[in-house]
């Protein structure tokens, strides 16, 4: 299935690889629908536990327009987001990993279902990221819910 801009997001997401032509061509003929891209060059990704990253996902898209890219593994145990290059390296946070210079990311063809990884927020194509600032409130809002859920009050 594809979705609008969907060509868009390819075009950006490639522009990253050491030799985009080559991804593109891997891209498309790869069977799991997957490559790897590096982080730090246009973005980071800030990787959440499943839970909060859910939550953080769902206070974003209630408190901004539009949010940056963002990944989900396999059941959702982690969800991935998209953020300016250079914020991995100085974020301080517990439980979150970032995802900066020198590393790589496993990023699903936009549009198409796989069976591992998938998109829960599609890239734009125009390089739309999350503000790591909201991102940081919509989390602090989103570990309130899930304690609030858990039952417990701090």
């Amino acid at each position: 299935m594809t979705f609008p801009g969907a060509k868009t997001a390819v075009e950006w997401l490639v522009s990253v690889a050491p030799d985009p032509g080559a991804c593109r061509w891997e891209w498309e003929r790869n069977p799991l629908g997957v490559v790897l891209l590096p982080a730090g060059r246009l973005w980071d990704v800030l990787i959440l536990p499943g839970d909060l990253g859910q939550a953080a996902l769902d206070v974003l898209l209630l408190i901004t327009d539009r949010p940056g890219p963002v990944l989900a593994d396999f059941g959702d145990s982690r969800l991935g987001f998209f953020v300016p290059a250079g914020t991995a390296s100085r974020w301080l946070g517990t439980g979150v990993r970032g995802a900066g210079r020198g590393t790589w990311i496993v990023v699903p063809y936009p549009g198409r279902a796989t069976d591992g990884v998938r998109w829960a927020v599609l890239p734009d194509g125009e390089g739309t990221l999350t503000d790591p600032a909201v991102l940081e409130l919509a989390m602090h809002e989103a570990a309130a819910s899930v304690l609030a859920g858990e039952g417990r009050t701090s």
